[in-house]
């Protein structure tokens, strides 16, 4: 038998044609929406390439101003060192033991971790109640 050729209405597929001629139409669309994003894209974006030299360049003969010198009240004080306030004596040695570590700062006199205090209540009758002393004792 020979073989014989299909009848060029029968082997079409206008479907598929269809398909292929929007997506050709898609890509084309895509390419020049890509192009035309790149044309615009120095007039947009085109300040990022710039030397960041030639953008500080104001600024630094904005700076040659002469500053104006503020009122005393207004002046900022120069900063004292914390040492002059917080005075912090050396810790006692380590405990040995992991039962020591608790209270073993609290519990040297020199440190007092822990000064005279008042408990303040909202209801401020409780201690009353209880007829507990406000300081802590030993």
């Amino acid at each position: 038998m020979a073989h014989r050729r299909p009848d060029p209405a029968q082997s079409c597929n206008f479907v598929a044609r269809d398909n292929c001629c929007k997506l050709a139409v898609l890509r084309k669309k895509f390419v020049e929406s890509e192009l035309e994003a790149a044309k615009r894209w120095s007039h947009k974006w085109g300040f990022l390439k710039t030397p960041l030299e030639e953008l500080t360049e104001d600024e630094k003969k904005e700076n040659t101003k002469p500053k104006m010198q503020l009122p005393e009240h207004l002046q900022i004080r120069p900063v004292t060192p914390v040492e002059k306030y917080i005075k912090v004596i050396p810790s006692p040695p380590v405990p040995k033991t992991t039962q020591g570590f608790i209270g073993w700062r609290s519990a040297v006199p020199g440190l007092e971790l822990e000064h005279g205090f008042e408990i303040q209540s909202c209801k401020g009758t409780f201690f009353k109640d209880l007829k507990w002393p406000y300081e802590p004792s030993d």
